[in-house]
């Protein structure tokens, strides 16, 4: 298990050659929406979702599934690295154009 700063837990759930299942908890729809939207930027991603069976007391779960030629795991990990850069790009912009 990953444990990030912001008390964020991250579980395996199912790893297999093509389907990667992971829970996260302390994330809600917003961060979860920003990772699936991005991972269909990937031409190798053919599933890209996430489950939140209840908003109040479910752990959302992501779900990936490439076409093999691409493991899930280096899908989400690479879809996780430009939405970082996309969000530091945007910061410096707003930091630039604001003051």
């Amino acid at each position: 298990m990953y444990h990030c700063k912001r008390n964020m837990e991250i579980k395996i759930l199912d790893d297999k050659k093509n389907r990667l299942i992971v829970e996260v908890k302390g994330v809600d729809h917003t961060l979860c929406n920003a990772v699936k939207a991005e991972l269909w930027n990937d031409k190798h991603v053919k599933i890209a979702t996430y489950s939140i069976r209840h908003p109040q007391i479910s752990v959302p779960q992501i779900i990936v599934e490439t076409d093999g030629e691409e493991s899930p795991k280096n899908a989400l990990i690479n879809a996780v690295q430009r939405l970082q850069k996309n969000n530091s790009k945007f910061k410096k912009e707003f930091v630039r154009e604001v003051r």
